[in-house]
């Protein structure tokens, strides 16, 4: 199992797990390898350190780095991943918590706010405009991305 740090357009980084590198490249081509934050397409293969479980290896080598930087990983870079997983968690708890009403969205959420229906939490679409006028009638709202990852369990 060949495990690559990947980065797709926007910048976004996550880790790719593929049989082989061939593997991974036939994957790419055929448009199967996509950022689970953004879905873009547009993925390459940033270059990484090999992560070899040699104690002595590690234990000079973080003698000799500066505390928090590790072969494969600059604190910056580590820090966006971390924030990255944070906003995912995040998601998919909103996802797990809420009730998809889809497009009857602002007829729902309108009706919560009159007492016509009963108070729950709902997500789902409706357009800015449409948005922007339940904030004016005093109806809490708050837009959210569609993220594909926070539909799928990430491996």
């Amino acid at each position: 199992m060949k495990v690559l740090d990947l980065q797709c357009a926007h910048q976004h980084v996550f880790e790719g797990w593929f049989g082989s590198e061939d593997d991974f490249h036939q994957q790419l081509e055929r448009g199967l390898v996509s950022c689970p934050l953004c879905g873009d397409l547009r993925v390459e293969k940033k270059l990484s350190a090999p992560r070899l479980n040699l104690r002595a290896a590690r234990e000079e080598s973080s003698a000799t780095r500066p505390e928090g930087v590790t072969l494969s990983n600059h604190p910056a870079q580590a820090e966006l991943v971390e924030l990255q997983g944070r906003m995912l968690k995040a998601m998919r708890e909103i996802m797990t918590s809420t009730e998809d009403v889809g497009e009857r969205f602002a007829e729902q959420a309108r009706a919560m706010h009159h007492g016509e229906i009963e108070r729950r939490n709902i997500r789902g679409q409706t357009s800015a405009a449409v948005a922007l006028e339940l904030l004016e009638e005093g109806v809490e709202v708050m837009p959210l991305p569609m993220l594909p990852a926070v539909k799928d369990t990430l491996q």
